[in-house]
């Protein structure tokens, strides 16, 4: 990786949690007996360290995320931010992102939130059922949302986006259309849904394993996800990529960092990042990824140096995420090479089962295609 001064958004990572859910599989502990001043310090110098060798004059995102960044105290918060702040260049910065739970921000915390510039909430809700809150090992309720929601209106943050899942054990049809109603009247800027998805070593999966919790069949996950993009849509909302809406303007500036394919830092245990041609990930658990930086090294457990050939796949699997697709000039710029010449076996076929369609000079899922967006994503690794 060489040295390049260019636009690199940065993704932040504090693994802490008060509570850990049933289902999550990001690379969290409980914050309770944990070395939190260290890790923030460590974090602060792996920050130091990676700009050494790859500098950037612009970082138009920052996003901290988690965990539960919120579960730090407003002190832990103010070292945190007052370090980053100082490191990055936030002067450039567009959109700046703290990821918080319900019931987790206090107005002391809000305060040290704003005075550091950050300028967009992501809220973790999940559903407004509180029997299905309970289920899934979250420790907030739904009368939590809403008191968290007035605090930060009040505050006059207006950039928030909530995340809601569906197909929750125990969750029916009417149980998410009840969520998504309630989510809607908050008539946020930004709303994440995300299907729940089994992954390994958590709770839920060794419980669907003994047989202890069912989920819902695939064709009522379908039918929710059909209903979360009729409803949003009839509420004014873009479906501007798989799992996020947004009012016109709102669409998360981060995100669409790893949608575009474009670079990016990854600080702290855990946290991936995409610099050069290399993709790297450091150590997860925490004492492992403080041992390095005790000794003025960078954490970093693996680095793949992507080919031409991976960069083209990744540049596909991310873009087709996004409703307006891959544009067909953008890809020719980038990679010196025609994409419809490249995959000149595989999009007729894809075209034939309508999935996929190229208008505007841009490749990009159909409305069917939505559903069956791996399946289609697959089709182009090469061999």
């Amino acid at each position: 990786m060489q040295k390049e001064r260019q636009n690199t958004s940065c993704y932040i990572h504090i693994p802490f949690c008060e509570h850990i859910c049933f289902y999550c599989n990001f690379n969290k502990v409980f914050l309770k007996g944990q070395p939190v001043d260290e890790y923030i310090q460590g974090l602060l110098k792996e920050i130091q360290l990676t700009l050494n060798t790859h500098p950037t004059d612009t970082s138009e995102t920052i996003y901290i995320g988690g965990g539960t960044p919120t579960s730090l105290s407003a002190s832990q918060l103010d070292v945190l931010l007052s370090g980053i702040t100082q490191l990055l260049p936030v002067a450039t910065t567009k959109e700046f992102t703290i990821e918080a739970n319900p019931g987790d921000l206090t107005q002391e915390k809000l305060d040290v939130i704003k005075n550091y510039g950050i300028n967009r909430l992501s809220m973790g809700v999940q559903t407004f059922n509180d029997r299905l809150l309970r289920k899934i090992g979250r420790k907030h309720t739904a009368a939590d949302v809403y008191e968290t929601l007035k605090l930060i209106e009040k505050n006059q943050i207006d950039n928030v986006s909530i995340d809601l899942i569906y197909a929750l054990p125990g969750q029916s049809f009417e149980d998410f259309r009840n969520t998504l109603q309630k989510a809607i009247a908050f008539d946020l800027p930004h709303y994440a849904m995300y299907s729940l998805i089994l992954e390994n070593k958590t709770m839920f999966m060794n419980w669907v394993r003994r047989g202890r919790i069912e989920l819902p069949e695939q064709e009522e996950e379908a039918k929710m996800f059909e209903l979360a993009i009729e409803e949003m849509e009839k509420a004014g909302f873009s479906h501007y990529e798989v799992s996020n809406f947004a009012k016109k303007g709102w669409e998360s500036k981060h995100n669409l960092v790893y949608w575009n394919n474009e670079h990016y830092y990854g600080f702290g245990a855990g946290a991936s990042g995409y610099l050069g041609q290399s993709r790297y990930k450091n150590f997860g658990p925490i004492q492992h990824y403080l041992q390095p930086l005790r000794e003025n090294q960078l954490p970093v457990i693996e680095t793949e140096n992507l080919t031409i050939q991976n960069q083209m796949e990744e540049e596909l699997f991310l873009g087709l995420r996004k409703q307006e697709g891959v544009s067909l000039t953008h890809f020719r710029e980038k990679f010196n090479q025609e994409l419809t010449a490249l995959y000149h076996q595989v999009l007729p076929g894809l075209f034939a089962e309508q999935l996929l369609t190229c208008e505007n000079n841009h490749l990009k899922l159909t409305k069917k295609g939505l559903f069956l967006g791996n399946e289609v994503f697959e089709k182009f690794l090469l061999t």
